[in-house]
């Protein structure tokens, strides 16, 4: 079974837009480590944007990779703090 992370980010300020045209390129990279993004969600109203991510092995091992990787050192260079905010959690499934 997986092990999904939910990610809710609270966005800078004026920086919902920047982060909603930069996010599709992370994605291929979270794939590359063996990740994937089950749903995203943005919720402009609240300045929120919203997501999980799911890995079917030792998440964290995997996420020590991810983070030290240089296609994320890539994506992320010359970024602005657009993240004022991170609320990780692991969850599981009630239906379906």
């Amino acid at each position: 079974m997986a092990t999904v992370q939910l990610r809710r980010y609270e966005l800078v300020p004026d920086e919902l837009d920047a982060f909603v045209a930069w996010f599709p390129r992370i994605v291929p990279v979270r794939e590359k480590y063996g990740f994937r993004v089950l749903f995203a969600y943005l919720d402009r109203e609240q300045n929120q944007f919203v997501w999980a991510v799911a890995h079917d092995g030792d998440f964290e091992a995997a996420l020590e990779v991810y983070n030290a990787s240089p296609e994320r050192a890539a994506v992320f260079a010359d970024q602005p703090k657009r993240v004022a905010e991170m609320h990780l959690s692991y969850v599981e499934p009630l239906v379906g």
